[in-house]
């Protein structure tokens, strides 16, 4: 076992489901404490998180990730126990090995040699850790860059550790995301008797054009970096249960990824205009749950590439798909951002496993970075 899979082991096996953190974040500030970090726990509700600093001197290079996991499901569906890691035909297995304890562990291992072997290194390096990235993200990352930002404390270049790899480690870095803007339309209508429908005024009828033209509208073409902005509906619900009656309203249940050729704002009077052309009697409530962000050059993308070329030969992939991240609190601060972490075929699966011969490379790339920034 390598230092890196040794604590990516000892991570695995702390039931950390979220929002619980179950011991891994003492365990990582103990490591870092040893290498003249100063730790600083932040709780905030019933979430754990730590900043985590190093130097004072800029540029400010910071390590972001979580310690808590999605929940397992049934144990019985899975080969092995999902807090009981183990190596099998090379691949580590177990809850969070792939989505991201064994990036933290990678991070960890990787600053440790560093920082032995660069003690007088430029620069700052820094640790954003927390319990809520999996849950509802209410007290964890957004709150403590809220505190960093009330005093002034700056990120320069930050590294996620999401699980960014297709099929090998390094082939993608995701060096942005799409906003996220969601959406509960509850539509108004009249109950009644199926018999007699001018009595009534079936809210599904209202609305059924509007989201027709709602789902074939372009919104935009995306551009070099984003692609498209897309509208998909996740859910419809409406009715009695009974086969007879006119339901009085009918609620929809939609979300918009975006790029940053729109804000939200666009989206929002866009929506609300097909709406009212189709003369939908509606309520609407918006959830924006991230903003696009976008990192498309300068030094953190640039350390990234070479040193995934330095240590696995390959090039990488430069990305914006893909899901909202940590990163989407971040980037609004003018910090240089980018993902890079291990392949993410079993993420959030049964069975969750990642190779380990890919965790000891990510901390080779980890610690090859710092030294193209700060040695």
């Amino acid at each position: 076992m390598t230092p890196t899979l040794q604590l990516a082991s000892d991570l695995i096996a702390r039931h950390s489901v979220t929002p619980e953190d179950e011991g891994c974040q003492p365990l990582m500030m103990e490591r870092l404490a040893a290498l003249g970090f100063n730790n600083e726990p932040l709780r905030f509700g019933e979430v754990d998180n730590f900043w985590s600093r190093k130097g004072a001197a800029k540029p400010l290079i910071c390590f972001a990730g979580h310690t808590d996991v999605v929940p397992t499901g049934p144990e019985a569906n899975w080969d092995n126990p999902p807090f009981e890691p183990k190596i099998i035909d090379g691949m580590l297995h177990g809850r969070g090995a792939a989505d991201m304890k064994g990036s933290l562990a990678s991070m960890i291992v990787a600053v440790e040699r560093f920082v032995e072997k660069h003690p007088d290194h430029k620069g700052s390096i820094a640790f954003l850790i927390t319990a809520d990235e999996e849950g509802p993200a209410h007290n964890g990352t957004v709150k403590v860059v809220e505190t960093l930002e009330a005093r002034n404390e700056k990120i320069d270049m930050c590294l996620v550790g999401e699980p960014s790899s297709t099929t090998l480690v390094g082939d993608v870095i995701k060096n942005g995301r799409r906003g996220s803007l969601g959406c509960v339309l509850t539509v108004k209508g009249k109950q009644g008797h199926v018999a007699y429908p001018h009595l009534a005024k079936n809210p599904v009828h209202m609305v059924a054009p509007a989201l027709a033209e709602l789902a074939a509208e372009e919104w935009d073409q995306g551009n070099d970096f984003f692609p498209a902005t897309s509208f998909q509906i996740s859910n419809i619900n409406s009715g009695t249960g009974a086969t007879n009656v006119i339901p009085g309203d009918c609620e929809v249940v939609f979300n918009f990824r975006f790029s940053t050729e729109l804000t939200a704002d666009i989206l929002k009077e866009r929506t609300e205009a097909i709406l009212k052309k189709h003369g939908v009697e509606y309520e609407i409530n918006w959830n924006l749950s991230g903003q696009p962000f976008l990192t498309d050059s300068g030094a953190l993308v640039e350390a990234a590439v070479k040193a995934i070329k330095d240590v696995t030969g390959r090039d990488t992939e430069l990305s914006t798909a893909g899901g909202t991240s940590d990163g989407r609190f971040i980037a609004p601060t003018g910090a240089q951002v980018v993902e890079l972490g291990p392949v993410n075929a079993t993420i959030h699966q049964v069975n969750e496993h990642v190779s380990a011969d890919d965790l000891n490379t990510l901390s080779d790339i980890y610690e090859k970075m710092l030294e193209n920034l700060l040695a």
